[in-house]
């Protein structure tokens, strides 16, 4: 029987157009979908778009555009993402869906009694995190996050009773029950909750809610926190608010996939507010860095970020998604720039992975050799490279076999092989070096799935012949 995987990436706000950054997740996700499939596993992999935030309204305000009309116009562009970087995803789900409605009213109830009250509460409040923040928190008198000063926010909502898990949720990440990837991630929570956990408002009033939200059950005058029923999409995208053959089916999940800045809500609330209600938790939680341009972070104040769309529409799929996967390192934060794209593009595809296609078919045509090919496998270093989560590694890894490849061809000389008429030699030598292509191709797939698939179908022909460039010249 096959092995279900489950994998989700977090659901962005749609108060503004996709940026790199989500790009970076996205198709890290994608290839460990993709890496997943290869290996057989039932997969199902989730994206979607977070569309209950209050920095919504208040974007669509400033467009003067009705909450509903915005939220869809800016969700189109977060799927059409998916098909500019070649996803594989399964699922998208939209928060403001039915079934994701019903799901997260369904979760509320389903928490324990004790784990959920209302109470009048003052505090300070970061409209970009959509998160209360104490005073200790807060980098001289700002979000951390957003280097914005809060608003003090006072009202009554509803709490969850997060200091009831203190105890739990420290024994689950410890042990590595739910484990956080990088080390230093998984650091960073135990000693937050080491510091005592305290309760968090799970709702707001529909007033300050501007009317726009997740109603709260049997209480008309408050609509869910964002982040309540936004982590709820992982259960309410499988079927829950029906128990469906598809929740039963892949809940739990696997990893969820994350930015640096939510480890809290994933690492702390998220689990909790599953132990309450009952359900089996997720197995890990891999979190990335940021993509900083020339070290400072991407913000649209200081006019500096990268519109995916761009990069796609110059450099295509294929090439966005290494530089990406490859430069882009899974656990810390990465400089972005045109110029290491650039390079990259010339010295590891054109030069590199295009270069040795072409030089190992051309010596195949020209001397009339037959391939006798090996069957296709992961090995054992590349799937572990993968299951913990160093993507960036494995492409490299990739790389390493290629330059083997390139090395075998000019230590051997097969033209001056030819020349003395040494076919045998010859024939084991092309034979070795289009294996290992075709071999690297394969491992190429969750990464570079077209060019994967481009580079079998030139060795697989009935005859072949010398490939025309697979990395053109930049214009």
């Amino acid at each position: 029987m096959r092995k279900k995987f489950y994998l989700t990436t977090a659901i962005p706000y749609v108060n503004a157009k996709p940026h790199i950054g989500f790009a970076l997740e996205l198709v890290q996700t994608d290839a460990l979908a993709r890496f997943h499939r290869l290996n057989d596993d039932d997969v199902y992999f989730l994206t979607g778009t977070d569309e209950n935030s209050l920095k919504n309204v208040l974007a669509a305000e400033k467009d003067g555009i009705e909450v509903k009309k915005f939220v869809d116009r800016n969700t189109q562009k977060y799927i059409d993402l998916t098909k500019e970087l070649n996803l594989t995803n399964d699922g998208f789900i939209r928060t403001t869906d039915r079934d994701h409605i019903l799901g997260s009213q369904k979760l509320w109830l389903a928490s324990k009694p004790d784990d959920i009250y209302k109470k009048k509460y003052k505090g300070l409040y970061c409209i970009g995190c959509e998160q209360f923040y104490t005073e200790k928190e807060l980098v001289d008198g700002k979000c951390p996050e957003h280097l914005t000063v809060p608003e003090t926010v006072e009202e009554e909502n509803y709490f969850f009773k997060l200091s009831n898990y203190q105890k739990k949720l420290e024994q689950l990440l410890e042990s590595d029950q739910y484990q956080i990837v990088p080390e230093s991630r998984k650091n960073e929570m135990l000693s937050f909750i080491r510091q005592g956990l305290e309760d968090f408002s799970i709702s707001r009033s529909q007033k300050r809610a501007r009317g726009w939200g997740v109603p709260v059950p049997n209480d008309p005058d408050q609509v869910m926190y964002v982040w309540y029923d936004a982590l709820s999409n992982y259960v309410t995208a499988l079927g829950y608010a029906k128990n469906s053959v598809k929740f039963k089916k892949y809940w739990p999940a696997n990893v969820h996939v994350i930015g640096k800045g939510i480890t809290r809500f994933h690492a702390i609330y998220w689990p909790a507010m599953l132990l309450s209600a009952g359900l089996p938790l997720p197995e890990k939680l891999f979190v990335h860095g940021y993509i900083n341009i020339a070290g400072a972070k991407m913000s649209k104040s200081l006019g500096n970020v990268v519109d995916p769309f761009e990069i796609v529409n110059k450099y295509g799929d294929e090439v966005t998604r290494y530089y990406l996967l490859r430069y882009m390192t899974p656990f810390g934060d990465s400089d972005f720039s045109f110029e290491q794209l650039d390079q990259a593009y010339q010295s590891d595809l054109a030069n590199g992975l295009g270069n040795v296609v072409s030089r190992v078919t051309g010596l195949i045509e020209q001397n009339n050799i037959t391939i006798e090919y090996k069957k296709l496998s992961l090995d054992k270093k590349y799937s572990e490279l993968m299951n913990t989560f160093r993507i960036d590694q494995a492409i490299k890894y990739v790389w390493e076999k290629l330059a083997v490849v390139d090395s075998l061809i000019s230590e051997t000389k097969p033209w001056e092989l030819a020349k003395l008429g040494k076919k045998n030699e010859l024939t084991k030598i092309l034979n070795t070096a289009a294996n290992e292509i075709v071999a690297s191709a394969y491992l190429l797939t969750p990464f570079m799935p077209k060019t994967a698939q481009l580079i079998e179908e030139i060795f697989s022909a009935d005859k072949i012949k010398k490939s025309a460039a697979i990395f053109p010249r930049l214009n």
